[in-house]
């Protein structure tokens, strides 16, 4: 009788739908796993009852989100897989170090404390936001031409505008004042336990075209990991930026999820 495999959490990250997951679930059911893929704090099951409602997602910190993923966790048969994208990446890489995954991938991770690089391109594309401190406490939306600068600017506008239309949110604008403070703060809620050896295997994927996590952001984020002998590795997508799991690649990046993961033993 074959191992049963380990379950797979998704999670999302700002301004996507936990929804736009659900070609990776496909996917990831062809190759055995059960996987499950569940929303931020205040989310609603679509997108248009998000949209409709931004108040219930505002306010909500990266402490909260990763407590309330924990969570679900809990209620798991096994530590699942943990596969993030963006802040749900660096969420997926706190779950790791607090021993709460078998493994995680975190699909070009938003920075953890210690990574000091602010490259231009991630500044202009939340320029915007940060220019209202009172945005800390609200949830905040991309407009479409805001989306094909973070998300899009690797495909062509029409595509771009497509998946803005179908996947987006208002989102918390809170976790990003808490990362571009981490250096700042002792107790940052985007500190990660980098030191753990006996934590799972962890992958860390960066785009080459990707504005909102450039790949500077990504090799720092890998530095971060010197002091531990448990696996972290590394896989560039040279020509992706930072719609990569949502766009019609998006298969290239989970087989090279799924083939990691096997070369892990899971």
């Amino acid at each position: 009788m074959a191992d049963t495999k380990a379950p797979v959490v998704f999670i999302h990250g700002l301004w996507l739908h936990a929804s736009s997951w659900q070609p990776w679930q496909e996917r990831f059911r062809e190759a055995g796993y059960e996987s499950s893929a569940p929303g931020w704090p205040g989310d609603a099951d679509t997108v248009e009852a998000t949209r409709a409602n931004p108040d219930s997602v505002a306010n909500h910190g990266i402490d909260e989100v990763t407590s309330h993923y924990a969570s679900f966790i809990d209620s798991l048969p096994a530590k699942p897989i943990l596969i993030g994208h963006s802040f749900g990446g660096l969420i997926a890489e706190k779950l790791l170090g607090m021993d709460r995954g078998t493994a995680a991938i975190g699909i070009d991770a938003a920075q953890i404390k210690g990574v000091l690089q602010l490259p231009l391109s991630q500044l202009r594309g939340s320029l915007s936001i940060f220019a209202n401190p009172a945005n800390r406490h609200k949830a905040v939306s991309l407009t479409a031409k805001e989306f094909r600068y973070s998300f899009g600017n690797a495909l062509t506008e029409e595509e771009s505008n497509a998946l803005h239309v179908r996947w987006t949110i208002p989102s918390p604008a809170r976790p990003l004042f808490e990362a571009a403070a981490a250096a700042f703060s002792p107790h940052s809620p985007a500190e990660v336990n980098t030191a753990n050896e006996d934590r799972g295997p962890l992958l860390l994927t960066m785009g080459g075209k990707d504005h909102t996590v450039p790949e500077a952001i990504t090799k720092s984020t890998l530095k971060q990991y010197r002091d531990s002998d448990a696996v972290t590795d590394l896989v560039e997508f040279a020509d992706r930026g930072h719609s990569l799991t949502i766009d019609a690649g998006w298969r290239e990046v989970a087989d090279a999820c799924l083939g990691w993961l096997t070369k892990q033993g899971l």
